[in-house]
């Protein structure tokens, strides 16, 4: 019996909206792996050093973490999974009102802060500092998804189903563990992995593409004194000026139409990520 309701709530676990994984295994990878390369020397060796009981010590080893839980700690899962994410009302301008879009400090703006505080205090102990950095690396990515600073009517977009009529993506023959193979679409996954799978599913090759392009224009959000807040509010300003597909079809026009988009959404995450782990770690 005992089990049996174990196996139950491991079940109503792995039910809970997909809107807690952003960019799919590859995405969050691209991100871990691009914020690395930008790491100075102190904060690479502080990494490192805290990593350095994980399987994979790298930055995209440990970026999907957080989504791991949903199978390893389902208690702790659903206690971090509101953290993945934040919903903005649908017919209002994207702005951050703390009290209905973060209630309790319950959103990915305001886990993005408490793990980097947590990261740079030197007082916590390094079990507290490593989990936290884990945290840190897969919430920056998340909140770079412009579906998890979405609309709670649609769940973030899960809810919005999608008709995929195209050859670019096409199924793994042979997923491992993590791999995202879903049996149907919507809009949210879509943005986690279809269009960026559909060019390659290598992370290495991938993020050597994306770290050989030109350079990203000034971050304007580097004067800013609520960084996480402008991040969401530009994914949220990003579903305001692109609306949903037509008829819920897309085909492959539609991935290389946003594959630009997103991949610069991907390049900001990994540059930001790393600008918050030098000055938490590097100074």
């Amino acid at each position: 019996m005992k089990a049996i309701r174990s196996a139950l709530i491991a079940l109503c676990f792995l039910l809970i909206p997909l809107q807690t994984l952003a960019w799919g295994k590859l995405g969050h990878e691209i991100v871990g792996d691009l914020a690395q390369r930008q790491l100075n020397a102190k904060a690479q060796a502080e990494v490192a050093r805290l990593l350095a009981a994980e399987s994979e010590p790298t930055l995209a080893g440990v970026a999907n973490w957080a989504d791991t839980l949903r199978a390893s700690d389902p208690d702790r899962f659903k206690q971090t999974s509101r953290l993945h994410y934040i919903n903005f009302p649908r017919d209002v301008p994207c702005e951050f009102v703390p009290v209905r879009d973060c209630p309790d400090g319950n959103c990915v703006v305001a886990a993005i802060n408490k793990n980097f505080t947590i990261l740079s205090d030197k007082n916590r102990t390094d079990l507290e500092r490593t989990e936290a950095l884990k945290f840190l690396v897969h919430f920056i990515g998340d909140v770079h998804q412009p579906f998890h600073a979405g609309y709670g009517d649609d769940r973030g977009g899960n809810t919005f189903q999608i008709s995929y009529q195209g050859k670019a993506w096409q199924p793994l023959a042979n997923p491992k563990p993590g791999d995202y193979v879903p049996s149907g679409w919507n809009i949210h996954s879509v943005w986690d992995s279809m269009i960026t799978e559909s060019k390659t599913r290598d992370t290495k090759k991938y993020a050597d593409f994306l770290w050989k392009q030109s350079p990203l224009p000034f971050d304007e959000t580097k004067r800013s004194d609520r960084p996480a807040v402008d991040w969401a509010m530009q994914s949220c300003r990003i579903l305001k000026d692109n609306p949903y597909p037509p008829k819920n079809i897309i085909k492959d026009d539609y991935l290389n139409k946003y594959r630009p988009l997103q991949e610069r959404r991907l390049r900001e995450a990994g540059a930001r990520l790393a600008a918050m782990i030098n000055y938490a770690l590097g100074r």
